[in-house]
């Protein structure tokens, strides 16, 4: 069954884009181009600005068969990628015969870069009818990002801009790390291995696709204190639609593992049922969370940090907590110690110490930060938020004093509705409508000022009783 049309389909051959732009002429069309560009695996983890700009740089050639393209010995001018036709590559002439590779380029091959000199090694001849989109020399910076969502030399990158980048190894391949200033939980917080397997994966699909599904699961506690290796498998490309699947690795062992969707906008059929809170705007909620704090701050002086939390932000929150002489001298002097990392999102919440035991939680978060002008980077920010205190709320209805639990994540799905703006305030509506078994399930809405339904979300999570902490605190499953 066809996917995309929801019936059987004979296989189609991709469309002829070298006889379209020949069609089209001299103004070939800048978004065909930019469409078939997304399409080479060497450019795709760029920033989407890098392959517009180069789809607006790159110059049409053709060649009959049996002409040379490149020639061994002589200079080459730019970046050579195939666009139709084949091209065969032979080695240099004083090469061992047993030796000399010679190959055949098709479509999205590429050649002219990465060399050590101005001169072409090889001989690069047409076999049939050949179209080549060419980057000149000039523009070979547009190769070279700075970040894999920002071409340019921008002074300061959001923090979590800065957590989603990752260093491409080869293709498919990406390396991520957690920073010194990254929120963790004693491993490896769940939200970066989502956002990260998401960037990894949206840097090997054309940037004219966007991430509308993603479902994770967790299978192994990461260690913050070493690097995370992405492997993406190219499941599917089609016209409209690509899969992908991402193995997050540490030592070896796959520790995280994510299934990813994307599709190119369409116009099709439009409903919304589902109604925002009536809540507070972000500028009027509150800082507060009960649980949240609790689990950072220590449970200690409860009542204390519960009456100092309404409309104040997290440092605020730190400060008072420091200097106000209600709290024990021992508690301010332990609290003193403890370094204070910013959130790299900030948050405001919409419910009073009354709600704390309610199976429900709704607030506010941004980025803290200007973000990337990239919708990749966007949904894989509010991806990495996501895991933000989610299944906490399924422990909501239990809480009493004295009571220690743990959470450790087993699975998160989403689904992207419609274009977000992670550095603009968004609502996160969560609920519990589940807990049994020692697992806890959870779903969340998130809505745009606007009270758009912009991404729909579930989460299910272990939940325990905490024991007695051994050297390892991961609970095993």
């Amino acid at each position: 069954m066809d996917r995309e049309q929801g019936k059987a389909a004979p296989a189609q051959s991709p469309p002829n884009l070298g006889a379209i732009l020949a069609n089209l002429g001299p103004g070939y069309h800048w978004c065909a181009v930019t469409e078939f560009l997304g399409q080479v695996p060497l450019l795709q983890c760029l920033p989407g600005s890098s392959i517009r700009r180069i789809a607006a740089a790159v110059q049409v050639r053709r060649y009959e068969p049996g002409d040379y393209v490149a020639r061994e010995g002589e200079p080459v001018d730019g970046l050579y990628i195939i666009l139709d036709g084949q091209a065969e590559v032979s080695a240099p002439a004083n090469a061992e015969e047993a030796n000399r590779p010679d190959y055949v380029l098709n479509k999205y091959d590429y050649f002219g870069y990465g060399t050590n000199s101005s001169d072409h090694q090889v001989n690069v001849v047409a076999l049939s009818k050949l179209t080549c989109l060419v980057l000149p020399n000039q523009y070979g910076h547009l190769l070279q990002p700075k970040t894999i969502w920002n071409a340019e030399d921008t002074p300061e990158h959001s923090l979590l801009e800065q957590i989603l980048h990752l260093e491409p190894l080869e293709v498919d391949i990406f390396r991520g790390f957690t920073l010194p200033d990254a929120p963790v939980f004693r491993q490896v917080f769940g939200g970066q291995l989502i956002g990260q397997a998401l960037a990894a994966a949206s840097k090997t699909v054309d940037c004219l696709k966007m991430v509308h599904s993603l479902h994770a699961i967790f299978l192994i506690a990461g260690d913050s204190n070493m690097p995370i290796i992405y492997q993406v498998h190219r499941a599917r490309d089609g016209s409209s639609f690509a899969t992908r699947k991402v193995e997050a690795k540490q030592k070896g062992l796959v520790i995280f593992t994510l299934i990813a969707s994307f599709q190119k906008e369409e116009v099709g059929f439009e409903h919304q049922a589902a109604i925002m809170p009536d809540v507070p705007p972000p500028e009027q909620a509150r800082i507060y969370l009960f649980p949240f704090l609790w689990y950072i701050y220590g449970r200690k002086n409860r009542q204390l940090i519960a009456n100092q939390m309404q409309l104040l932000n997290l440092e605020e929150i730190r400060e008072r907590r420091l200097t106000d002489p209600r709290f024990p001298a021992q508690y301010r002097n332990s609290a003193a110690k403890k370094k204070l990392t910013p959130w790299p999102i900030e948050m405001r919440f919409c419910e009073d110490s009354a709600s704390q035991h309610k199976p429900s939680l709704n607030y506010w978060f941004r980025a803290r930060g200007k973000l990337s002008d990239d919708q990749a980077l966007h949904r894989c920010v509010v991806a990495y938020a996501s895991d933000l205190l989610f299944s906490g709320v399924s422990l909501n209805p239990h809480r009493e004093k004295g009571l220690k639990t743990y959470s450790l994540s087993l699975d998160h799905s989403i689904w992207f509705h419609k274009p977000v703006k992670a550095d603009d305030w968004l609502l996160y509506v969560i609920e519990s409508p589940s807990a049994h078994g020692g697992r806890g399930f959870v779903t969340g809405r998130m809505f745009n000022r606007q009270g758009e339904l912009v991404m729909s979300l579930t989460q299910e999570a272990l939940s325990r009783r905490e024991k007695a902490r051994g050297p390892n605190p991961r609970p095993k499953l």
